[in-house]
């Protein structure tokens, strides 16, 4: 199989699935973005090997989703395996090898789309071929989606699936996604953080208003005074501390692993009275936890003058909010309210909820796997303070696990390479995630 699976994930990184497209193919050559017209899989390496297996039973041409189901007993409910193979953009970016090529360099597989994630997306298939070719019975059905738009919101993608075909997501309690299982290394020891939850997308617009006029006769304390005050308020306060349940499990398990005063001083991050005191003392691994304790928000996009010589009357700036679980918009708003003040205009753009505490019924079982196939690694519960198409699933009643495993070296910076410039993969930790993935197959139910 190992060699096989190369050679797909190499296939996969050739195929250009650009989100939104870029010039030379992508979702543009796919009809990904527009439902109306007709376009191919977003996949096209992966639709052509699962029907040739017999094993693709809805592939609509419109919406370029595929679905795959390995009947299984019926004795228990269904798994679902879900990855997109759409990427977010190479421009601008100064790529060492061509993105689009996957060539394997160095036991690497280089292309953008190598962790995020058409190296997950090969370990699915090649474990769901596998349990096929092997005439695995499950207890219950297994279903592959292979879906796309997840880079651009999953309008076209997973939303689209919830929404318009929920049928076949019946029964399903439990799910394999990303994003997670990617090894982690603190204090000498090999973490395998599986995602349990997420943080909540929650986008607004901040809208400030004043005097506008002519650009030669400047009004003092207009609109840009006020936008000035609003994003200087935004970088030096913090909005306050929560403690939910996902992140104390998190940190009190990588304490528990760690012991002696790393687990003393990581303990105490789920203290609120000394989480921003652990923050500091963590210094630059701090970040990695900061979101994980507190709502956050992102100026992103600003709107003003569209002409040089005129003073804006009306600016505004989109905000990236992220919710804790558990958290609502009101709960931002206030929060948000107490920082900028009464003379900014605050608007709820989009909010996908989620669910305020993650079910842990298969975490052990996915663990167990992990350490059977790394005796040395510690599998831990992950609070992604990102988000994934496991926000649409969870609609449905669909619990998902970030779970990708991957033996990284020590050196391997994942969050510096991820969507950057070089993106790329050992080889070695797709064949991994591809048995690992293959064992949970075989032991779930």
């Amino acid at each position: 199989m190992a060699g096989t699976l190369t050679v797909h994930a190499e296939g996969e990184e050739k195929v250009q699935t650009t989100n939104p497209a870029q010039s030379g193919g992508g979702e543009s050559r796919s009809g990904m973005h527009n439902p109306k017209v007709a376009g191919s899989s977003p996949a096209p390496a992966t639709t052509k090997t699962m029907r040739k297996r017999g094993l693709c039973d809805l592939n609509d041409p419109d919406r370029p989703n595929l679905i795959a189901r390995l009947p299984g007993e019926g004795k228990a409910p269904p798994l679902l395996l879900y990855g997109h193979v759409d990427v977010v953009t190479t421009e601008n970016q100064p790529w060492q090898q061509p993105p689009f090529e996957g060539k394997l360099i160095d036991g690497y597989v280089w292309g953008r789309g190598a962790l995020d994630m058409k190296g997950g997306v090969a370990m699915m298939v090649a474990a769901f071929l596998r349990a096929n070719a092997e005439g695995l019975r499950p207890p219950g059905d297994i279903l592959l989606a292979i879906v796309s738009d997840e880079e651009a919101g999953g309008d076209f993608g997973a939303k689209f699936l919830v929404e318009e075909h929920a049928e076949l997501f019946k029964g399903i309690k439990y799910a394999i996604g990303e994003f997670g299982g990617f090894t982690l290394t603190i204090g000498g020891k090999r973490f395998y953080p599986i995602m349990i939850s997420e943080k909540q997308v929650c986008w607004m617009k901040a809208t400030v208003r004043g005097l506008g006029g002519h650009g030669s006769m400047p009004e003092k304390g207009g609109a840009s005074a006020k936008l000035a005050r609003l994003l200087k308020a935004l970088d030096e306060n913090d909005l306050p501390i929560h403690v939910t349940p996902p992140a104390k499990m998190m940190v009190d398990a990588m304490a528990s692993a760690l012991g002696g005063p790393q687990s003393l001083i990581l303990g105490q991050l789920a203290n609120p009275a000394l989480t921003d005191f652990v923050l500091k003392t963590l210094g630059s691994r701090g970040r990695t936890f900061y979101p994980l304790f507190r709502n956050t928000v992102s100026p992103t996009i600003l709107h003003g003058s569209s002409k040089i010589n005129v003073i804006p009357s009306e600016i505004s700036v989109e905000l990236d909010g992220r919710l804790l679980p558990g958290q609502t918009p009101d709960d931002m708003l206030h929060e948000l309210r107490a920082i900028v003040g009464d003379d900014v205009q605050l608007d709820l753009i989009q909010f996908d909820p989620g669910p305020a505490e993650p079910d842990m019924s298969l975490f052990n079982k996915l663990a167990d796997v992990l350490k059977e196939s790394d005796p040395e690694g510690i599998p831990i519960p992950l609070l992604l303070s990102g988000v994934t198409d496991g926000r649409f699933f969870s609609q449905i009643g669909i619990q998902t696990y970030g779970y990708l495993p991957m033996t990284l070296p020590e050196d391997f910076n994942f969050s510096q390479i991820i969507h950057a410039a070089d993106e790329r993969v050992p080889a070695a930790a797709i064949e991994f995630g591809a048995q690992v993935i293959y064992k949970a197959l075989r032991r779930f139910g």
